[in-house]
């Protein structure tokens, strides 16, 4: 092909074969994401209006949950469209978008996971200078850098994508990635190779931060009792979400890049969508059940919903 306009929509192959169960995928899919819905829009609407909830953890967690949203928003309306309709295809334009979507929301899902990890390490390892580090404002730049700092990346790299030239316009996946994208390339770009490679490199620092500082944090608790219990109050939540998250995404990144084609579809497309599947789901109930502040405020406004129906 002599240019990248030549390819103006892309198949996605990995809903061949569903026909004969589609609606009852298209009904469960559909309940997963009103799942996705109410927990997470729960856990942002407790955190907003309750004002003893604006504190540092809690505006973080509702940051995830809003990023959750979003990053789920990308995928799942296309994804129940293709399952009523006989033809997976998606635009050129619409491929980028929904790639730069999904990878951005990863990637903004670490940057707020690290700082979630930092505000633990200052609220255990440093407690007397915790209001002084973790101050209104500071807490302000960190968010706006954990979402800006994504976006801004994954849009060099959505750029050095779709300036190449392409050979193909089938990508065997449920959704769009600029990896298979890329993969579609007539030929090697060094940019298209050195960007992804920054993005991975930078969020895999992010990766050892969080290491490093729960490192830290699980050698204080085992000197102090009341460090112990703060962090299995607090930091117990966050490290088994971040698990959770970092084993899904590790799953799917592995799988694109060495896994088997003989694979069943099936087990393949379950693989492609366990992060946006699973983190957002147990991240809202986990906190939920087990952030004591956070518990206390829904069973509160619950109770108070079914007094005001009798």
């Amino acid at each position: 092909m002599d240019n990248v306009s030549v390819v103006t929509m892309f198949t996605l192959s990995g809903l061949n074969g569903i026909s004969n169960y589609r609606v009852i995928l298209f009904a469960i899919t559909l309940l997963c994401y009103c799942v996705i819905w109410l927990v997470n829009v729960t856990i942002i609407v407790t955190i907003i209006v309750d004002k003893s909830l604006h504190e540092p953890m809690y505006i973080f967690l509702c940051n995830l949950c809003i990023n959750g949203l979003y990053g789920t928003a990308g995928f799942y309306p296309k994804f129940l469209l293709d399952l009523l309709s006989t033809t997976h295809v998606i635009s050129y334009a619409g491929c980028l978008l929904q790639g730069f979507v999904l990878h951005s929301s990863v990637c903004a899902d670490f940057s707020i996971l690290v700082l979630m990890a930092y505000d633990r390490y200052v609220a255990i390892c440093r407690p007397l200078a915790y209001h002084s580090v973790m101050t209104t404002q500071k807490i302000c730049v960190f968010v706006v850098i954990a979402w800006l700092l994504p976006f801004y990346l994954l849009f060099l790299s959505t750029i050095t994508t779709s300036r190449l030239r392409l050979c193909g316009s089938h990508i065997p996946k449920i959704y769009c990635v600029n990896f298979l994208v890329g993969k579609l390339a007539c030929s090697a770009s060094i940019a298209n190779v050195i960007v992804p490679a920054f993005n991975y490199s930078f969020y895999f620092g992010h990766f050892m931060f969080v290491v490093w500082s729960y490192a830290y944090l699980i050698r204080t608790c085992l000197i102090s009792k009341e460090s112990r219990s703060k962090f299995m109050q607090t930091c117990l939540p966050h490290l088994f979400c971040l698990i959770i998250f970092a084993v899904c995404v590790l799953f799917d990144l592995l799988h694109m890049r060495f896994g088997s084609e003989e694979m069943s579809q099936n087990i393949q497309n379950f693989m492609a969508i366990e992060f946006l599947l699973i983190p957002p789901i147990i991240n809202p109930l986990i906190y939920g059940l087990k952030l004591t502040k956070i518990r206390n405020r829904i069973q509160s406004f619950v109770c108070i919903l079914f007094r005001q129906k009798s």
